[in-house]
């Protein structure tokens, strides 16, 4: 009697012991097909968040074109300093954050291409500089000297939570980070396609409406220079130009413009330039200008449509965009083509 109480007591311990761990590891390994590759899926999901490098939790090398210094810092406090720098902080959040991840962008892809050999013939010391040659950065204290304890107070902040909201956050295009995360003040209505203005065709650097610049001070521009110096200034740059005060007006000869209006090539007397090297010459705002030659007031007036080189993204049109609602990834994923925005991971960084 005692014997087949103790084998009915062994007998409910077996089948507990089944139906809590044997079972679950059979059903486990007999699922079908497809939800074992949800499983697969999940896994690697999940094992690619261990990928993720800690946005970046790295330093990084600056050189100071001021003092000749090479400044070491961390990367995302480099980044805000960049943001201080190269948008004005009474814009919309959306739109610094916009910029926080192109800056952020931009200075992986040169620390990538310095770890990987190339050194920038201007600073071979380090993969970044302080000046517009990189991104504009300030430190916090010429951020004080520049804007005063009021801005930093109330402005600074927004600038670093923006900052800390996208923190290791970058652009990519097939699966790659660019490295080309080009940006400008304003456009005057479309941005420029990247082989128009530099080197390469970027595939994610193509034309795209940007609408909402008409806050922009600079949107629409006059340059204004005298005939005697503008003659003066050509002969400088090209000795063989064969102008003159007196044949000026008749010997300027707009050749090409580009798809969406700004200049290509023109001809000055005997030199035939692009656009581009006219405006670096004189420094006025944009490639897509006009040029009026006022003999009575011995004038040259440049009319110009937008401000910056137009590739990228519209620092202007973001924040109107911004302004009418869009997400920060909305306006990166508008104002450059086919792109994702995630954090970077390992993969990336080679």
């Amino acid at each position: 009697m005692g014997e087949n109480i103790v084998k009915s007591f062994l007998g409910l311990v077996g089948i507990i012991i089944f139906l809590i761990i044997i079972f679950p590891i059979i059903i486990l390994f007999t699922w079908d097909e497809d939800n074992n590759e949800g499983m697969i899926d999940k896994i690697k999901i999940d094992n690619k968040k261990n990928d993720i490098v800690d946005s970046l939790d790295v330093s990084v090398d600056i050189y100071d074109t001021k003092t000749k210094n090479i400044i070491n810092m961390d990367l995302e406090e480099y980044i805000k300093g960049v943001v201080a720098g190269e948008m004005p902080a009474k814009f919309e959040k959306e739109a610094l954050k916009a910029q926080s991840v192109a800056a952020r962008t931009y200075a992986i892809s040169k620390i990538i291409a310095y770890n990987n050999g190339y050194r920038p013939e201007e600073h071979p010391e380090a993969p970044l500089c302080n000046t517009i040659h990189d991104q504009v950065w300030y430190s916090q204290e010429k951020l004080l000297e520049l804007h005063g304890k009021e801005w930093m107070d109330k402005l600074f902040p927004k600038i670093e939570q923006a900052v800390d909201d996208t923190k290791g956050e970058i652009i990519s295009y097939d699966g790659q980070i660019i490295s080309e995360p080009l940006f400008h003040s304003s456009s005057g209505g479309m941005t420029e396609a990247s082989e128009e203005v530099f080197a390469s065709a970027e595939p994610y650097l193509r034309p795209v409406e940007s609408p909402y610049e008409t806050d922009s001070p600079s949107v629409k521009d006059n340059f204004k220079v005298s005939i005697d110096d503008f003659v003066k200034k050509l002969k400088d740059k090209y000795s063989n130009i064969n102008i003159t005060k007196e044949n000026i007006e008749k010997r300027i000869e707009l050749l090409e413009r580009t798809s969406t209006g700004r200049v290509d090539k023109l001809k000055i007397g005997t030199i035939t330039m692009t656009g581009r090297e006219l405006r670096e010459l004189f420094g006025f705002n944009s490639t897509n200008f006009t040029i009026t030659i006022n003999k009575e007031k011995s004038e040259v007036t440049i009319e110009t449509l937008g401000n910056g080189h137009g590739v990228g993204m519209s620092q202007w049109g973001a924040n109107g965009m911004a302004e009418k609602g869009s997400s920060y990834k909305e306006i990166l994923k508008h104002y450059y083509t086919d792109v994702e925005i995630s954090p970077i991971n390992n993969s990336m960084m080679k």
